[in-house]
C-alpha cells in the first residue's frame, strides 16, 4: 500500500502539469506549488507554528485558533497552507499569517524538504488532511503535531484491514481534538487514546460576528424594511430553484439577495437575464435606488457574512450537488436556514436538519413549499431561527480547549 500511495503521488506529479494547459484550477494548482519553496524559505530559522487546511471551509476552523495564538505568542510566525486554489485564492492576502502557501504534493523527497526548511515549532492539521509523507516526517523530527475539528468516518482508510500504512501515519499526531463521539470510538478501535472531543472551532468564530457591525448601508437601502431571503455561495442547481420561485411565486413585497459561488462575469450575466424581476448588480450600484429593485446580485466575495444580518430566511447553495457551504454563518443570526439534501457529512448540518432549525429540500416542490410556508407563518420561521441561535451558542469552546493544551506545549 505504501509502495502505491507513493507511486500515485508520482504519477500525478507528471499528469497534472499537463492536465493544467488545460483547466484553469489545476493550471492554479500547480502554479502555486511552483511558488511554496521559495515561500516558505522566508521561515528558515524561526520560530514557525504550521496550520494545513484543505481549503476555505476548514481555514476557518484553524482561523479563531490562529487569532488567538497571535495575541498569546506574537514573536512566533504563522505558516498557512492549503491544498485547493478554492481556499489558497480567497486568503493568499490573511494578514495573521506570515506566510500563505500552497502544500507541495505529498512526496517523500517534498515532505523532507518542507519539513526541513519549516521546521515547526507545532503543526496543527485541521479536519481530515492526512498526508503521510509529511506526518511521517514530522514523527520522525519529533515535531509536536495535532488535528483539530477531526472528523472521522469508518469508510476511511485507517479503519480498514488493508489500511495498515494509513493507520501508522496517525502517530505522527500527539492529539486528536475531534468533533464527535463517533470519531473517538473509531481512534480507540485502531488503539489510539489520546483524543478530546472538542468540538468545532468554527461555533467560537461565528459567535464573534455578532460582536462585530454588520450593517452594510447598500443593504439597508435595497431592504426597504421588507421580507428578504439572502441566498449564499449558490451554485448553478441552487439558482434553477431560486430563479424558478422568484419568478413563478414571489409576491411583490419579497426581496432576494443572491451572493453566487461564481462571479465570473458570463455566469452573473446569465443568472441576472434568468430573473423577470426588476434586478441590479452589485458592480452596477452606484447611483440607484436600491430601494426600487427586487433582486440583488452580489457580484463580489468578502461581505456575505455581513448580508446576513439582514436576512429573515437563509439558503446556502451546495447541498444539492457540489458540496454544501457554511451554514453556521446565518444560523448565528437566529435565522431560519434551508439546504439541499446532500448533506451527511456536515455534522452542523445533520444536527441542524434533526432538530428542526435547518429544512432541507430536494426538488422544486420542497423549495416552494418550504418557502411560501416560511414567509406566511412568522411564527413557525422566528422559532426556527432560535433553534439555529441556541444550537451555536450550545457548542462554544473548541478554542478554549485546544489553546489549554497549546499553552502547555508552546
Amino acid at each position: 500500500m505504501k509502495f502505491l500511495y507513493n507511486f500515485v503521488v508520482f504519477i500525478a506529479s507528471l499528469l497534472l502539469p499537463i492536465i493544467a494547459l488545460f483547466n484553469k484550477k489545476i493550471k492554479l494548482f500547480v502554479a502555486g506549488r511552483n511558488e511554496t519553496f521559495s515561500k516558505i524559505s522566508t521561515l528558515k530559522n524561526s520560530d514557525v507554528i504550521w496550520f494545513h487546511a484543505a481549503s476555505l471551509g476548514e481555514f476557518e476552523q484553524a482561523r479563531p485558533i490562529i487569532e488567538d495564538i497571535k495575541k498569546e505568542y506574537p514573536a512566533y510566525k504563522i505558516l498557512v497552507t492549503f491544498f485547493s486554489p478554492s481556499g489558497f485564492e480567497i486568503r493568499k492576502d490573511y494578514n495573521l499569517a506570515d506566510v500563505v502557501c500552497y502544500l507541495p504534493l505529498d512526496s517523500k523527497a517534498k515532505a523532507r524538504k518542507f519539513v526541513e526548511i519549516v521546521n515547526p515549532k507545532f503543526a496543527v492539521f485541521v479536519k481530515y488532511e492526512f498526508w503521510p509523507n509529511l506526518l511521517n516526517e514530522l514523527k520522525s523530527k519529533e515535531i509536536p503535531t495535532i488535528l483539530v475539528s477531526g472528523i472521522l468516518r469508518e469508510k476511511q482508510l485507517f479503519f480498514k484491514s488493508y489500511g495498515g500504512f494509513m493507520r501508522k501515519s496517525l502517530e505522527a499526531f500527539h492529539h486528536f481534538f475531534v468533533q464527535d463521539e463517533n470519531s473517538k470510538k473509531l481512534l480507540d478501535s485502531i488503539s489510539f487514546k489520546n483524543v478530546t472531543i472538542a468540538g468545532d472551532t468554527r461555533f467560537d468564530r461565528v459567535s464573534k460576528i455578532l460582536e462585530q457591525d454588520n450593517s452594510l448601508d447598500f443593504i439597508n437601502q435595497f431592504k426597504d424594511d421588507k421580507y428578504t431571503i439572502v441566498a449564499g455561495s449558490t451554485w448553478q442547481e441552487d439558482e434553477e430553484l431560486l430563479v424558478n420561485y422568484i419568478n413563478n411565486n414571489a409576491s411583490e413585497d419579497e426581496k432576494f439577495i443572491i451572493a453566487p459561488h461564481n462571479i465570473k462575469q458570463a455566469a452573473i450575466l446569465e443568472l441576472q437575464n434568468s430573473i423577470n424581476k426588476k434586478t441590479i448588480l452589485f458592480s452596477a450600484k452606484a447611483g440607484k435606488n436600491l430601494a426600487e429593485y427586487q433582486v440583488f446580485i452580489i457580484d463580489t466575495i468578502g461581505i456575505l457574512t455581513k448580508i446576513y444580518a439582514a436576512a429573515d430566511l437563509a439558503y446556502v447553495g451546495g447541498g444539492l450537488k457540489t458540496g454544501l457551504h457554511n451554514i453556521l454563518e446565518p444560523a448565528t443570526f437566529g435565522i431560519p436556514v434551508v439546504i439541499g439534501n446532500n448533506y451527511d457529512k456536515f455534522k452542523e448540518a445533520v444536527d441542524l436538519v434533526k432538530i428542526g432549525g435547518c429544512i432541507s429540500i430536494k426538488n422544486q416542490a420542497e423549495f416552494t413549499s418550504n418557502f411560501i410556508s416560511l414567509k406566511n407563518d412568522e411564527n413557525f420561521r422566528k422559532l426556527t431561527g432560535v433553534i439555529n441561535k441556541r444550537y451555536i451558542q450550545d457548542n462554544f469552546g473548541a478554542t478554549k480547549l485546544i489553546m489549554n493544551y497549546l499553552k502547555e506545549k508552546i
